[in-house]
C-alpha cells in the first residue's frame, strides 16, 4: 500500500514537473514573438506567484484591470510557468514572466511601477515586499466572512482595498493595533460592473437556479463544501423539473483533497449530460469556464457555499441560499450576513424547488437582502464600484508623488547578489 502510494506521488510530481517545463517553454516562446515591453511603461503591477490551479483568483480581476489600464498602464508579474501561460492566453493584459528573483529585479529596474496589487497571500509575496518606494496593496480575490478575510497578514501591506463597511468591521474585531481608517480603502465590488456575457441557453419561462459550491477544504474548520452533502439531492430535484434550469459552477479545486467529493462532482456532471440528452430543451449548464459574471446576474436564485461566491452573488443584489456546513467543526462567522441569510440544510436539499419558490415570493427576504448589499458593498449603482476603484488608485498615485518628492526620488537600493541567491 505504501509503495503504491509513493509511486502515485512520484508520477504526479513527474507530470507536474513536465507540465511546468512545457509551460515555461511556451511562455518564453510566446514572449519572444511579441514586442518587448517598453521601458518605464507600467505604473501598476499585479503580482501573482501561483500556478494555473489558482487562476480563479486572477480571473475575476481581468475586466476591472483591463479598464484600469486605460488610465494607468498595468502589467502582471507572474512567477510560475503554468500561471504565466494561462495569463498570456486569457487575461488580455501584458504579462512579465519573472520566475527568479533576478528576473524580478531586472524587470522592476526597467519599469516605473508605483502601485503593486496582490490577489492572495502566497508566501512568495515577501520577495516583492522587499522593494520600497512603491505602495503594496492587498486587493484579495473576493469578499467573504471566511477566516481568510481576517488574517493578520493584512498588516504586511501598505494598504488594503476592501469592499465596504462589513469588511472594516470584520477586520476591526480581529486585528490588534491596525489603523483601519488609514490603511483600508473601500471600493465596493468593481467586478459587479462586468456581470455580463452571452447566455448559453435561450431565455424562456424556466426558473434558473445557479448552484456554485466551493471545494471540500483542507481542514475541518474550512469544510464548507456542499457537493457531497447537498449537491446531488438538490441538482437531482432541479434536473427532474421541467420548469427549472440548473447552472452548475463548482470550484475548480473540487475533489483535490477528497476523492469522494470529486466523485460526487462527476456524478452531477454526468446527471446534467443525461438530463439534457433526455430533454434537449432543458439546456442545463455545467459551467467550468474562466468568466464569472453572467451566471450571477442571470440566475433567478442561487445556492452557494460559505465562500466568496456568497458575496459575489450578494453584489448582484439577487436572491440566494447559503448551504449550512454539514461538518459541525466548520467555523461560521455569524456576525455579518450569515447571521441573517437564508440557510439551506443538507436534509432539505431535495426540497430546493419548494424553497426556491418561497424565497422568490418573500418580500421580507428581498428587503433584508437590500440592507446587506449596502452594508457589504455600499453604492452598487452600475459604474459606482469602478469609479471608486479608479479613485483609490489615483489617490495612491498622488501619495506616491508626495513621498517621491520628499525623498528626492532616490532609487531602491540593491541588497546584493548574496541576498538574491538566498531568495531563489
Amino acid at each position: 500500500m505504501g509503495i503504491a502510494s509513493d509511486l502515485r506521488t512520484a508520477r504526479g510530481l513527474l507530470r507536474k514537473a513536465l507540465d511546468n517545463r512545457r509551460a515555461g517553454q511556451e511562455v518564453r516562446a510566446r514572449a519572444a514573438r511579441q514586442t518587448p515591453h517598453p521601458s518605464h511603461r507600467f505604473r501598476v503591477a499585479v503580482y501573482f506567484a501561483d500556478g494555473a490551479v489558482n487562476m480563479y483568483q486572477m480571473r475575476q480581476w481581468y475586466k476591472p484591470l483591463q479598464e484600469l489600464a486605460g488610465t494607468w498602464p498595468v502589467v502582471v508579474l507572474s512567477r510560475a510557468a503554468t500561471g504565466a501561460r494561462a495569463l498570456q492566453r486569457e487575461s488580455g493584459l501584458p504579462v512579465a514572466f519573472v520566475p527568479t528573483v533576478r528576473d524580478l529585479e531586472r524587470y522592476i529596474a526597467d519599469q516605473d511601477i508605483r502601485v503593486v496589487l496582490y490577489v492572495n497571500q502566497n508566501t512568495r509575496n515577501f520577495q516583492m515586499f522587499r522593494y520600497g518606494r512603491r505602495w503594496h496593496v492587498f486587493i484579495n480575490h473576493g469578499e467573504s466572512d471566511k477566516m481568510y478575510m481576517t488574517t493578520n497578514q493584512f498588516k504586511a501591506y501598505d494598504y488594503a482595498f476592501v469592499a465596504g463597511d462589513a469588511a472594516r468591521e470584520r477586520l476591526g474585531r480581529v486585528l490588534w493595533d491596525y489603523d483601519l481608517e488609514r490603511r483600508t480603502i473601500e471600493i465596493g465590488r468593481p467586478q459587479a460592473d462586468h456581470y455580463s456575457g452571452t447566455l448559453p441557453y435561450p431565455e424562456d419561462e424556466r426558473t434558473v437556479v445557479l448552484y456554485a459550491p466551493t471545494w471540500e477544504g483542507d481542514r475541518p474548520s474550512a469544510h464548507y463544501g456542499s457537493i457531497a452533502t447537498h449537491g446531488e439531492a438538490l441538482t437531482a430535484a432541479l434536473l427532474a423539473s421541467p420548469a427549472h434550469r440548473l447552472i452548475y459552477r463548482p470550484h475548480p479545486r473540487s475533489g483535490v483533497v477528497d476523492k469522494a467529493y470529486g466523485d460526487a462532482h462527476r456524478r452531477i456532471v454526468a446527471a446534467i449530460e443525461a438530463a439534457n440528452a433526455a430533454d434537449p430543451t432543458a439546456h442545463h449548464v455545467f459551467d467550468d469556464g474562466p468568466e464569472l459574471g453572467w451566471q450571477l446576474a442571470a440566475a433567478d436564485a442561487a445556492v452557494v457555499d460559505i465562500s466568496a461566491m456568497v458575496y459575489d452573488r450578494l453584489a448582484a443584489d439577487r436572491p440566494l441560499f447559503v448551504t449550512r456546513p454539514a461538518d459541525e467543526r466548520a467555523i461560521v462567522d455569524t456576525n455579518g450576513y450569515l447571521s441573517a441569510c437564508d440557510w439551506l440544510d443538507a436534509a432539505e436539499s431535495d426540497r430546493i424547488i419548494e424553497r426556491t419558490t418561497a424565497l422568490l415570493d418573500d418580500p421580507e427576504s428581498v428587503s433584508r437582502l437590500e440592507h446587506w448589499v449596502r452594508h457589504y458593498f455600499g453604492d452598487t449603482t452600475p459604474g459606482a464600484p469602478t469609479a471608486r476603484f479608479h479613485a483609490a488608485i489615483a489617490r495612491l498615485m498622488d501619495e506616491w508623488d508626495v513621498w517621491h518628492a520628499r525623498t528626492g526620488g532616490e532609487a531602491d537600493e540593491i541588497d546584493g547578489e548574496a541576498e538574491l541567491d538566498a531568495q531563489e
